[in-house]
């Protein structure tokens, strides 16, 4: 390739140029996990570090010392199951013993059962995304995160959280780590968010046996744009991606076909006492399962408001949030044995839009109040309180990792979500929900993981934490069902902060039985559910389509499930496209 063709396919200088080279063609050794950082053209990779020339060297050794043995290519083996626990097993020599793998799991991939999520584990996923079809941009750019490269280039020429030429390094030394392999080469069209692929991916491409449909109130402020709503009515015409009416309708719909509960629904939290109208609509006409709210939202009317005053964020411990707890209790007398779980308030906090150190932007200081007037309510706090936005921010491990880290109470200060953990000590009620905060670090912060988990296990116990995989914004769940079975924290970690070991009962906890405790779920052993029906899409009936707001029969949706799933199940070869560093 001549000078001139290269400077059409990037916007390095010629300078910059002379130091780098195509990636395709100068990384002839194509690891399941980047061990250099690959540049889109956009802004100047930088070079390979002592730690990713060790963790490349070392699967190599790995993957030809395998390969060998197996009688096939270097290249045959790494993009089978053996290269990715090869893979692993560098990271863990390298960066600490994150990851449960064996030697073994290399030349057998039956290997590998004893180490992956059993077949008998329950799963209760408790935080489940999809939006409504006639909304089809909405976070895309998350999906394109976990994705990695491979996402639609003219629409995600680089990582939309981490934008150059400020581009930040994950803990591995990469911009833009493929979170969920799963996802690597997804044509990423228009309907992933949408109701089809939500079955899909939930119940055909995981091992999730149970569910809970979550959604988003009125406006949240700096992550959305526009006017704020004054109303509900304007907050869910405008605002919602998904309505509690359309969140219950999924629900009634998958348990239906599916003869068994599968799925559970959250109502939308509105509150305050001008919005307790909108309550009562969703108990009459809904019966949710539980309450989603987020403090942070612009969703709160005072005492006394009307229509054409503005909404507010709020507290768990203010008047607003009192005024709509009465009713909630209320019904949750007369419906506790139709709905057991309806006292169970679940509230976003974390992942702040602004530096303000306030309940209401998601600190965690209205919480023990809460808890304490509200003893009959179980208080999931999803996110676990977590301040930082972690997708490439620096501030966690850069604290983590420092000589004298800015302690709270004896262990390093993980902004909210220590003082969180902290807490709720002594608070039983209290539950710490961990997604996005665990999707987001898992692969590309695990030192940050590992002191998250550590601290919520070390102050809150393991009956108190539950899982949540915010699909479908990251893909299917499995990846994380995977991730989450495997992870361990360090033994080091461990002895000099004294975070306890995560055993299996401990996964098995909070993979789902603590969930299954709070929702009621009559049994925990997955035979038990009845599997969804393979033609679902046939029986989707008119008025679901009309409530999701189907443009018409989605009768293009089996083919665009095939494409897919051919494009997820290709063999991958691992060759990366963009520019890599080879002079300093």
């Amino acid at each position: 390739m001549s000078r001139e063709d290269r400077r059409d396919d990037t916007w390095l200088s010629d300078a910059q140029l002379a130091k780098c080279a195509r990636a395709d063609a100068a990384e002839p050794f194509h690891s399941p996990i980047p061990t250099q950082i690959v540049s889109n053209g956009e802004y100047m990779p930088m070079p390979q570090t002592e730690e990713q020339k060790r963790v490349e060297a070392r699967t190599k050794e790995l993957a030809d010392h395998a390969a060998k043995k197996l009688g096939i290519s270097r290249r045959a083996f790494l993009a089978g199951a053996g290269g990715m626990a090869a893979t692993f097993l560098a990271m863990n020599e390298v960066y600490g013993a994150f990851f449960d793998v064996d030697r073994d799991e290399m030349f057998d991939s039956d290997a590998s059962e004893g180490k992956r999520p059993p077949r008998d584990l329950f799963v209760f996923d408790d935080q489940l995304h999809m939006i409504r079809q006639s909304v089809t941009a909405t976070n895309r750019a998350l999906r394109a995160l976990a994705q990695g490269p491979t996402a639609p280039h003219d629409e995600f020429p680089y990582n939309p959280f981490n934008l150059p030429p400020a581009a930040k390094l994950d803990e591995l030394g990469g911009v833009w780590t493929n979170w969920n392999p799963a996802l690597i080469g997804d044509p990423m069209d228009h309907e992933i968010f949408h109701f089809v692929n939500f079955i899909k991916s939930l119940f055909f491409d995981s091992q999730m046996t149970v569910g809970l449909l979550s959604n988003i109130t009125g406006f949240l402020p700096v992550f959305v744009t526009g006017i704020p709503p004054k109303t509900v009515l304007e907050a869910r015409n405008k605002f919602e991606v998904l309505t509690a009416d359309q969140t219950a309708g999924v629900r009634n719909f998958v348990n239906q076909i599916s003869g068994s509960q599968r799925l559970y629904a959250h109502g939308l939290l509105y509150p305050g006492r001008p919005n307790l109208f909108e309550i009562q609509r969703q108990i009459d006409l809904n019966k949710p399962d539980s309450w989603k709210g987020y403090t942070v939202s612009l969703a709160a009317k005072h005492r006394g408001e009307n229509d054409t005053m503005d909404m507010h964020a709020w507290r768990l411990d203010g008047q607003d949030a009192y005024d709509t707890f009465e009713l909630i209790r209320k019904y949750q007398v007369i419906l506790q044995h139709e709905r057991p779980a309806f006292g169970n308030i679940c509230v976003h906090k974390g992942f702040a839009p602004t530096a303000d150190d306030t309940p209401e932007n998601g600190n965690p200081e209205d919480i023990p109040q809460a808890a304490h007037d509200w003893p009959t309510f179980n208080f999931i706090i999803y996110h676990s309180c977590i301040a930082p936005v972690l997708f490439y921010n620096p501030e966690p491990l850069q604290n983590l990792l420092s000589r004298q880290p800015t302690l709270r109470h004896g262990v390093p200060d993980i902004r909210w979500t220590t003082r969180f953990a902290q807490l709720a000590h002594d608070l039983p009620n209290v539950y710490a929900e961990v997604g996005s905060t665990f999707a987001s670090t898992v692969i590309t912060f695990p030192t940050v993981w590992a002191h998250i988990i550590g601290q919520l296990l070390k102050f809150m116990g393991s009956r108190r934490v539950v899982f949540g995989s915010d699909s479908l914004w990251y893909g299917s769940p499995q990846w994380q069902i995977e991730a989450f079975w495997r992870f361990q924290i360090p033994e080091k970690l461990q002895e000099k902060w004294d975070y306890p070991e995560i055993t299996k009962a401990d996964k098995r906890n909070m993979l789902g039985l603590n969930s299954a405790r709070l929702y009621h779920v009559p049994s925990t052993k997955p035979k038990a559910f009845q599997p969804v029906p393979a033609d679902f899409e046939a029986r989707i009936p008119h008025d679901l389509k009309t409530l999701l707001e189907f443009p018409g029969f989605a009768s293009d949706n089996l083919s665009k499930m095939r494409a897919r799933y051919l494009a997820e199940g290709a063999v991958p070869d691992h060759t990366r496209y963009g520019w890599v560093r080879t002079k300093i």
